[in-house]
């Protein structure tokens, strides 16, 4: 037996696992290192930022570029590859907003006690998709899951109309003719305007019994991981017994939601954890 083989024999059990372990940490902090800058970063850059000595560096981007997750850029510099961009796309196209909405739903649900609703755009209208309630909330749950409702009575779909612009909430109040459903329906455009702009500066909405009478809801988006939004999150309540601190829980939730679709804040969002 040769000395290399011997002295792989009496390796200590674990040591080959910890050394793969610390190959793979290292790769990652490359990667991680790579996303700092928008463009193509330099050897010692990349080694200076990971604490790596260069040869190392050198060596373990090799087989990062040897896989297509790294590439090559001009002057020895190197870039996040596609193959990247290929398994993230992957990853997102499992992605489902109600897969990622059922368990903090479930939990907002039992730290409340009112009915949470999942709903998505469906054109002019809002679906519900999914829902968390229970028969103790004392609240007739009118539509079903599959239900539809018009964007300018329901909270989540007027924070769909306020991501759209004048032109097309113009053009979507002229296609519905803005009809209401109760004596609290907003009915009229320039009530509506005013409407969407508080939700955009709330990022937060409300439906005061202008759906139904004697419901209330607040509603909270739901974003993916390119920041576009893709679901509303809302609680709805008998309007007697509507707390407004539940906006914010409702805020955290939904934002709690996001992140799990892959939503990174830009900034230090209050309502994060």
């Amino acid at each position: 037996m040769s000395e290399t083989k011997s002295l792989a024999a009496k390796k200590i059990p674990g040591e080959v696992g910890k050394t793969a372990i610390q190959v793979v940490e290292r790769m990652m902090n490359l990667l991680d290192a790579l996303t700092i800058h928008e463009e193509s970063s330099s050897l010692k850059d990349l080694a200076a930022l990971t604490s790596l000595h260069p040869s190392t560096a050198h060596r373990i981007l090799n087989d990062l570029v040897a896989c297509r997750m790294v590439e090559r850029g001009d002057g020895g510099t190197y870039r996040l590859g596609l193959r990247l961009l290929e398994l993230g796309n992957l990853v997102k196209a499992r992605l489902s907003v109600r897969e990622a909405a059922q368990i903090p739903m479930r939990a907002l649900h039992k730290s409340t006690g009112e009915t949470i609703n999942l709903s998505v755009r469906q054109g002019d209208e809002i679906v519900y998709v999914d829902r968390a309630y229970s028969e103790r909330s004392g609240m007739q749950v009118v539509r079903a899951i599959g239900g539809r409702a018009p964007l300018h009575l329901t909270s989540v779909g007027k924070l769909f109309l306020a991501s759209d612009d004048a032109n097309q909430v113009r053009a979507y109040a002229a296609r519905t003719g803005l009809n209401g459903h109760t004596k609290n329906s907003i009915t009229d455009l320039v009530r509506l305007d005013r409407e969407l702009e508080e939700v955009r500066q709330l990022s937060t909405a409300k439906d005061n019994e202008e759906l139904e009478l004697g419901v209330s809801c607040y509603a909270a988006s739901i974003l993916d991981d390119s920041g576009k939004l893709v679901a509303g999150l809302s609680l709805s309540a008998p309007t007697d017994r509507i707390q407004a601190d539940w906006s914010r829980s409702l805020q955290e939730t939904a934002l709690k939601i996001s992140k799990g679709m892959g939503y990174k804040p830009k900034f230090t969002d209050p309502t994060a954890d």
